[in-house]
């Protein structure tokens, strides 16, 4: 079987360096807190105004107060702090985040991003996705390689709203790990277990290259 939800976000987690400030979207994104390498100190801040987020709280010591931008309740991590949403946009359209990891319906090979418009579903709005793409931060897709009425999410072009263009550096998948280079396309850097790449193709509606080190997804 591909990675799980959970083994998704356990390998995004390895893209994460020391000292890096990190925005977590909504869905598998919010996982790789629990994942983040025991060797690292990495601070993880969310939109509505908390820098410092930790690991989900266990059955029983939620606090319904402390909340992440998904309206999941969470836990504060020693030296985290609180402010406004206002200070917290700032801190991100100042560019002071170093990741940002989101899911998406739709990711084109040049690294546009289609993620706040949900087909036949009432949205509230595009939340701060359009701030994050755009904050100049490292910005990784965490997503299933394809939707789970077999249409396709790596296309050569979007076909929803585009949440931003060019801003995706690497996306990781169930099935795949690609770089994205804005002009000269994908390039996949590793697979699951020996996965035969024309599987991959066949679900890729994108060309892309393979890397001459091409390797198995390692978490």
């Amino acid at each position: 079987m591909p990675l799980n939800r959970k083994e998704i976000a356990k390998r995004v987690a390895l893209e994460l360096k020391n000292k890096d400030i990190v925005n977590l979207g909504i869905g598998i994104p919010t996982l790789v807190a629990n994942y983040i390498p025991t060797n690292i100190e990495v601070m993880i801040q969310s939109e509505n105004g908390i820098l410092g987020v930790g690991l989900y709280p266990y059955i029983g010591n939620e606090d319904a107060d402390l909340i992440n931008a998904g309206k999941e309740t969470v836990t504060i991590v020693k030296g985290g702090s609180f402010f406004s949403s206002v200070d917290s946009f700032a801190m991100i359209r100042g560019g002071h985040i170093n990741v940002t990891v989101l899911g998406a319906m739709e990711v084109s090979e040049y690294g546009d991003i289609a993620n706040w418009m949900i087909p036949g579903k009432m949205v509230k709005g595009m939340g701060g996705a359009m701030d994050l793409v755009s904050s100049n931060s490292k910005v990784i897709v965490a997503m299933e390689h394809i939707n789970k009425n077999g249409s396709l999410k790596i296309l050569s072009k979007c076909n929803l709203p585009l949440t931003g263009k060019h801003c995706v550096d690497m996306i990781i998948t169930d099935l795949a790990v690609f770089k994205v280079n804005k002009q000269h396309g994908l390039l996949l850097i590793e697979r699951f277990h020996n996965m035969d790449i024309d599987y991959i193709k066949s679900k890729t509606g994108a060309n892309f290259n393979i890397s001459d080190q091409l390797k198995d997804i390692c978490i």
